[in-house]
Formats: C-alpha cells, structure tokens, sequence
C-alpha cells in the first residue's frame, strides 16, 4: 500500500487488455512515452486504494504500450484493471531545470494577466495538442467572469512567468479570448 503521506503523481492508466495471457494496453502520460515501463515504484488505483504493482514485461506497440503485470496472468483478471490509473511517488520524478514544470505542478495554480494582474482563474488541467500544451483555465472565486479559456502554455510568448511559491501563473492574454 502507498503511504498515507505519499504524494502519488499519476502517470498512466490501464486501457484495456492485450491478448489472452493477462498482458494489458496502457495508455501513459510520460514523455517519452516508454517511461512508465521504467517507475520501479508503480501503483495502481483499484477502486479507492492504490496498490503496489510490478510490470514484469513490456514494451512499445504501436502507439501504446503493452505490458505483463505481476499475478495477473489471464484476460480475465486483465479486463477487471481496465481503467485503472497507474501512480508513482513524487520523489520518483526526475528534476527538471528551474524553468521546467510538470503538469501536475501547474494544475491548480491561479492564472492572471501580466499587464494588469486580471485573475482568469485557475489551471484545472492541462492538454497535449500536438503543436503546444494548453493550460485550461477554469474560473473560481475572485475571477473576472465565468469564462473557460484555453490558454496555450508557450513560455516566453504566452506564460511570462510561472512562480510556484505564490501559486501563479503570469500570462500575456486577452481577457476577452
């Protein structure tokens, strides 16, 4: 069991299963996206409790991952993780540069202007499109309407600034967009 004090970071999810021996499908968050085969502290959500779990095998398939996961050996226990979410302890994480942020850092942080410090809200979560990560931006008290934006997370263009101590996010946006 994870420790009541551990920061679990979500990092995947079981999709569905792969084949008739117990392998699944999983869909990661990671970047790359073979990096959830690596965690040696995985956990898995079933129900409401994480437990630990060992990936015994796998590997790329396509555009997803497949996997062998320790004691579930047919597609029968397989199906029943369908959906589950896979969590490592935040101390697992690698450190970034100090201008570098994981999404989970982002979410839930206050989002104003640069110019004139409009709170649009907070970050409620973030979205990979391709060409950019985009920060959706739900309202909350204090906000200047009711307004959900899609801002895009562009250091340096759009983000001016991103200060975890105070819990914002500086953007160079349009109140109105």
């Amino acid at each position: 069991m994870a420790q009541a004090s551990e920061e679990l970071i979500v990092v995947g999810k079981v999709s569905t299963v792969y084949g008739v021996k117990g392998w699944v499908k999983l869909y990661s968050f990671t970047e790359p996206m073979s990096n959830l085969l690596d965690y040696s502290g995985l956990h898995i959500k079933r129900g409401e409790q994480w437990q630990p779990v060992t990936i015994t095998e796998g590997r790329l398939h396509g555009k997803s991952l497949v996997a062998a996961l320790e004691g579930v050996d047919d597609r029968e226990q397989a199906r029943a993780l369908a959906g589950c979410e896979l969590a490592i302890s935040q101390s697992e994480l690698a450190s970034l540069p100090e201008d570098e942020f994981y999404w989970h850092q982002l979410e839930g942080l206050q989002v104003l202007t640069d110019v004139d410090r409009q709170l649009l809200g907070v970050v409620d979560h973030m979205m990979a499109t391709g060409a950019n990560d985009v920060m959706v931006v739900s309202p909350c008290e204090g906000s200047i309407d009711q307004t959900e934006r899609l801002v895009p997370y562009v250091p340096d263009i759009y983000v001016t600034a991103v200060n975890l101590d105070e819990g914002t996010i500086l953007v160079d946006w349009d109140p109105a967009f």
